[in-house]
C-alpha cells in the first residue's frame, strides 16, 4: 500500500499535477554597466559578453566611447548575438571639448570650461542652452538608429554634485553641510533670465539661493524637460530610454544633483544604490529601493545598482572610497533586499569587478525558488 501511494504521487510530480519539488527557481533580471576599454577588440568583447551571459546577466549598458556610432554597432551586435539587450550608455552633460558658450556657470560667476568642481572632467555643460540641447537630442538619435540599440542609456543627465555623497567628502578634504557656490549651478545669463521671467525673482539678488524653492524646482524642471526631448526623439525612432541615476529621488538625487528623476518620460530607471558612497550598510540597499519603487509607483521597472568590491580582501586598507563596494558575503542582501522591495532586477558596476567569490553568491541571490 506504501509502495503503491509513492508511485502515485511520483507519478504527480513528473505530470507536474502537484508541486511536490522545492527545487523550482526563477533568475531575476540582471544587468551590468560596462565602459569598453581602448584596447577592446572584437574578439576581447566576444568573450566578455559571454563570459556575463553566462553568469546570469540579461543586458549591457555599455559605453563604447561616447557617440561613436561605430563602436556601438559592434558592441550591439555581438551583444545580440550573445542574447544580451543593449544599452547604449553615453554620459550627457560631460563634454570636454564643446564651444565655450555651451558650459554651465557656477554661483560665483565660474565657468565649468575654465574652473571644475572636484576634477578636472568635471567639464559640466548648461543643461538650459538650446545649442546643448539640439547636439544631445541630433547624437542620441544618430545612436538609436544603429538597429542593434534597444535603449539609450543616459547618464550624467543632471547638474554638478552641489553636495557629495557623505563617503567622498574626506577624500576630497570637504565638508559639505550646505551648498556652496563653486559647485551650485548654473547661473548663465540664459538661467538667471528665464527664471526671473518665470518667477519675478532675480536669483542673483538673493542672499542665500539654495533657500529658494522655486530656484531648485527651476533647476528639477531644467533637467526633466532635457530629458523628456531625447526619449521623445529615440521614442519616435521605436527605440527605448534607460538612466543611470542617483538613489531617492527625495532623500538624495534632488538634493544632490537636481535629479527629479520619477517625472521623466523614459522606461528605465537604474538607481545608482552604492551604499559605500553614503556609509550605508548593505541592508540599505533594500530600503532605497522602495523609495524609488514607490516613487514611480511601480509603474517603471527600477533596477538596482549595486557597487562591486573587486579586492575586496584588501577592502579595509582601501583609502579611496570608490575601490569600496559590495563583498560576496554582502551580495546575498543586497539582491534580495531591491527584489524584496519591488525592484524589477538588479545591475552590476561593473561585471568586471566581480570575483569568483562574488559571481558564486550571486549566482544563489539571483535564481530564487518560486
Amino acid at each position: 500500500m506504501k509502495v503503491k501511494s509513492f508511485l502515485a504521487v511520483a507519478a504527480a510530480c513528473v505530470l507536474g499535477m502537484s508541486s511536490c519539488s522545492d527545487e523550482s527557481t526563477t533568475k531575476i533580471p540582471v544587468y551590468g554597466w560596462q565602459g569598453e576599454g581602448g584596447d577592446a577588440t572584437e574578439a576581447s568583447i566576444q568573450a566578455d559578453f559571454k563570459k556575463w551571459k553566462e553568469h546570469g546577466l540579461d543586458g549591457m549598458c555599455y559605453n563604447a566611447g561616447g557617440f561613436n556610432v561605430e563602436k556601438h554597432t559592434r558592441a550591439a551586435k555581438i551583444a545580440h548575438a550573445n542574447g544580451l539587450e543593449y544599452h547604449a550608455w553615453i554620459p550627457s552633460m560631460l563634454k570636454g571639448d564643446a564651444d565655450s558658450t555651451w558650459y554651465a556657470v557656477n554661483r560665483k560667476g565660474e565657468s565649468a570650461y575654465n574652473v571644475q568642481a572636484y576634477v578636472p572632467y568635471y567639464k559640466c555643460m548648461c543643461p538650459n542652452n538650446p545649442d546643448v540641447i539640439n547636439y544631445l537630442v541630433t547624437e542620441y538619435g544618430k545612436i538609436a538608429d544603429i538597429p542593434e540599440v534597444d535603449f539609450i542609456h543616459l547618464d550624467y543627465i543632471r547638474y554638478v554634485d552641489v553636495i557629495l555623497a557623505r563617503g567622498l567628502w574626506e577624500k576630497y578634504g570637504l565638508v559639505m553641510n550646505e551648498e556652496y557656490p563653486t559647485a551650485d549651478y548654473c547661473y548663465c545669463d540664459k538661467c538667471v533670465a528665464d527664471f526671473k521671467a518665470a518667477t519675478g525673482i532675480d536669483i542673483k539678488s538673493v542672499e542665500d539661493p539654495s533657500t529658494c524653492e522655486e530656484w531648485k524646482q527651476f533647476r528639477y524642471n531644467v533637467i526633466t524637460s532635457l530629458v523628456n526631448k531625447i526619449a521623445e526623439t529615440v521614442h519616435a525612432k521605436g527605440k527605448k530610454v534607460s538612466a543611470a541615476v542617483f538613489p531617492g529621488p527625495e532623500s538624495y538625487a534632488k538634493k544632490l544633483v537636481r535629479q527629479e528623476w520619477n517625472k521623466w518620460n523614459i522606461d528605465a530607471f537604474f538607481p545608482m544604490n552604492y551604499n559605500d558612497f553614503y556609509l550605508e550598510p548593505a541592508s540599505w540597499v533594500g530600503k532605497i529601493t522602495q523609495e524609488e519603487v514607490n516613487s514611480v509607483n511601480g509603474k517603471i521597472p527600477v533596477y538596482s545598482g549595486l557597487f562591486i568590491c573587486h579586492d575586496w580582501q584588501n577592502k579595509a586598507n582601501i583609502k579611496d572610497p570608490e575601490g569600496h563596494g559590495l563583498i560576496p558575503s554582502e551580495i546575498m542582501e543586497a539582491v534580495r533586499g531591491s527584489i524584496e522591495a519591488g525592484a524589477a532586477g538588479v545591475a552590476l558596476f561593473t561585471p568586471s569587478n566581480m570575483t569568483d567569490e562574488h559571481w558564486a553568491e550571486f549566482d544563489k541571490a539571483i535564481h530564487m525558488k518560486r
